[in-house]
């Protein structure tokens, strides 16, 4: 973590911290608590949630602990008035607001046709629009203070189509919070410094488990990272505004070498750097058209003898010869995936058919989940050389249909693997 400094530069300082009942909002309330900072706890949790650990509460005390002041408020930032609530006590409790940190977010990583209208609106509601008023009601307060800052938990904006196309919805939110950025901190240059932080790795938290499942965290890095870029941000004059930072890119400016120190699982994590975030990721492009299998077209794998299979034939041959009724009567799913590159085409594992099958072309009944990826991976995926989670996460690939059963494909790899 950051050079230790005697010099405790937020004592007395009050953040107002949307989110931080848990994950990054909670890591960058502690590491300002270690200052002597005042926190408002602006979360949405007072009860405890059923999978999600964490409440205001249990924030609020360990915040106390680490040596802050904190100050638990119910706030859904979807509600005006919850928002207006809590600013109010918040000036009224400790004189001011100094810092606001807008990190509260929802998340669906889906395409357009797969995002319910419900999903959508939430991520429109919590990213964009309650970014834009939590912004909007504590700038009053943030003009009076003497180093003002505004911090947004939102990527670089960039324009290139593939950072939209697996999940219009969600990017056009975050770019929503990155689009304040970038119009307030022209609008209030000189009062309140407006800037952007995003990791360029995953970061594990609970909802990260919860999307992701077990064996993510392995690939991503601790929270502590993103509380010490922010701390960085935080703690500069308010002529650094305007700025999108990526933690990494940040924190090496600032003298820091050794980035194990912030990866759950050491050396691990390299394998994981994609582009600027685990969403918002570098993609190479393959010069090589996609080839379509013909609509329909079975091949039975076992007689293909005559020319050599590529890997992806290869992968399914075998996997046709390992699915059993445990594994049929286990899954219940019908997957087809689409794959990009060499040896790619449309291609089925059927688990729900008596019997079960698999091979190319469409499955023989509807689909339930469809996987889109490069055919490249698709084989390191089912010779467990990727995890399916970490090729989700990293954006290597795309699910759409039901994501139950996908995680369920996932216990069937574990088994398969050995066979591969």
């Amino acid at each position: 973590s950051l050079p230790s400094c005697t010099c405790r530069k937020l004592a007395g300082c009050t953040l107002f911290i949307t989110g931080a009942s848990r994950g990054i909002g909670k890591a960058i309330a502690l590491k300002a608590a270690k200052d002597g900072a005042n926190i408002v706890i602006a979360a949405k949790t007072a009860e405890p949630h059923r999978t999600l650990p964490g409440t205001i509460y249990s924030a609020a005390k360990e915040i106390e602990e680490a040596g802050g002041k904190a100050l638990p408020c119910v706030v859904n930032v979807r509600e005006e008035d919850q928002i207006i609530k809590a600013v109010e006590k918040a000036v009224e409790t400790f004189g001011g607001i100094d810092i606001l940190v807008n990190n509260a977010s929802a998340i669906s990583l889906s395409g357009t046709l797969e995002t319910e209208t419900k999903k959508a609106n939430l991520m429109m509601e919590v990213n964009v629009r309650g970014t834009y008023l939590t912004s909007k009601i504590c700038l009053p307060h943030l003009r009076k203070s003497r180093n003002a800052h505004i911090l947004n938990l939102s990527p670089p904006l960039n324009m290139n189509p593939m950072w939209f196309k697996n999940h219009c919805a969600y990017t056009i939110s975050k770019y929503g919070m990155s689009m304040c950025v970038l119009g307030m901190a022209e609008e209030f240059r000189g009062e309140v410094a407006v800037n952007a932080l995003w990791p360029k790795t995953a970061i594990y938290t609970a909802a990260m488990n919860m999307l992701g499942g077990s064996g993510v965290e392995k690939q991503c890095r601790k929270t502590d990272i993103l509380a010490d870029a922010a701390y960085c941000i935080l703690t500069k004059p308010k002529s650094f505004t305007g700025n999108f930072v990526i933690d990494e890119a940040l924190l090496r400016e600032e003298g820091i070498k050794d980035f194990d120190v912030y990866a759950v699982a050491p050396g691990k994590t390299n394998s994981f750097l994609v582009g600027a975030s685990p969403v918002f990721k570098e993609e190479k492009k393959s010069s090589r058209p996609k080839h379509e299998g013909p609509e329909g077209a079975k091949v039975n794998l076992e007689s293909a003898s005559a020319k050599p299979l590529g890997p992806v034939g290869e992968t399914f041959r075998v996997i046709q010869g390992a699915i059993t009724e445990e594994f049929v009567k286990a899954i219940q799913g019908v997957f087809m995936f689409e794959l990009s590159g060499d040896d790619g085409g449309t291609w089925y594992i059927d688990l729900k058919t008596k019997g079960g099958s698999a091979g190319s072309g469409k499955p023989p009944v509807k689909a339930d989940v469809v996987m889109s990826m490069s055919s490249a991976d698709f084989v390191r995926m089912f010779t467990g050389k990727l995890k399916p989670t970490v090729a989700f996460m990293s954006g290597k690939l795309r699910i759409s249909g039901n994501m139950a059963l996908a995680m369920r494909l996932e216990k069937m790899l574990v088994q398969l693997n050995s066979k591969l």
